[in-house]
């Protein structure tokens, strides 16, 4: 059984032609784009791939849209970022998974392994953590708009092998401009739930995506979120035995947290009519 792909594409230039390359297996790719302005559209031509353009109102709309909307030759499709791969372990794991498949399963979630400078940070990225990526059609929706969380009306199982992931492609100043974009998203968000309540139930649940927001809930409760998020990384998950890769990494997820921190107050003083 044939698997379609999906990515999601804005400006990816720098990326797309590898992750296309890494997708030769695939006779069904197709790529949403967001009104793109560098070549990724002429790249997308000359691999002669599906490529569909709708503007962009948020990630999980534009997720949404991608599985509901658009028509595949195959029940089931791979969401993958433009700065991804998918190696050929995982490839053979994906037909395996697909052709075995009991009818109820309809989400399978993979692991990513984080690069940067050459190297897999799998202790300063926080690893490991799961995404939905292989759905059937028809079957599965996106909610929150960042950091998406997927769903499904059936059961969810889990591969082996792993996406590889590279999140520093663009550069650094294009992670960091994607991040300042993020902490916006994710300060409206917090205020808009006000005090996070913690599912302490589900601290241990045995499905991650529960386990995810429960510790998400009360890791955003904890004073001094961003100093923490450095120690967990660098010190108590061991970054600092992954060199400068994992000291960078462990310096900029800090700093995100902090952006988020700074917006939150930001936000809450624009709201009661205050200067910042």
């Amino acid at each position: 059984m044939s698997i379609s792909v999906l990515i999601l594409t804005l400006n990816e230039e720098k990326n797309i032609s590898r992750c296309l390359a890494s997708l030769a297996w695939s006779d069904d790719v197709v790529i949403l784009d967001s009104f793109s302005e560098d070549g990724t559209k002429e790249i997308a031509r000359q691999a002669k791939v599906r490529f569909v353009q709708r503007a962009f109102h948020g990630y999980a709309d534009q997720r949404n849209f991608g599985l509901k909307d658009i028509q595949y030759r195959h029940p089931w499709v791979l969401m993958v970022d433009a700065d991804e791969i998918v190696p050929p372990e995982l490839v053979t794991e994906l037909k395996v998974a697909v052709a075995n498949a009991a009818p109820d399963v309809c989400l399978f979630q993979i692991r990513r392994k984080d690069f940067l400078m050459g190297r897999w940070i799998r202790r300063s990225s926080g690893y490991p953590t799961w995404f939905g990526r292989l759905m059937r059609v028809g079957r599965v929706w996106v909610e929150r708009e960042i950091n998406e969380e997927f769903h499904t009306d059936g059961r969810t199982a889990r591969l082996n092998h792993h996406l590889h992931h590279y999140p520093f492609n663009k550069g650094f100043a294009a992670w960091i401009e994607k991040h300042n974009r993020y902490s916006t998203m994710e300060a409206r968000q917090r205020l808009a739930s006000a005090k996070p309540n913690i599912p302490w139930s589900q601290l241990f649940a045995q499905n991650p995506q529960l386990r995810r927001t429960a510790t998400k809930a009360l890791y955003y409760a904890l004073p001094l979120r961003p100093l923490v998020a450095f120690v967990s990384l660098y010190i108590l998950r061991g970054g600092i035995l992954e060199g400068r890769p994992g000291f960078v990494f462990s310096v900029l997820r800090s700093c995100y947290e902090f952006m988020i921190d700074v917006k939150v107050i930001e936000l809450s003083l624009r709201d009661k009519g205050l200067p910042l």
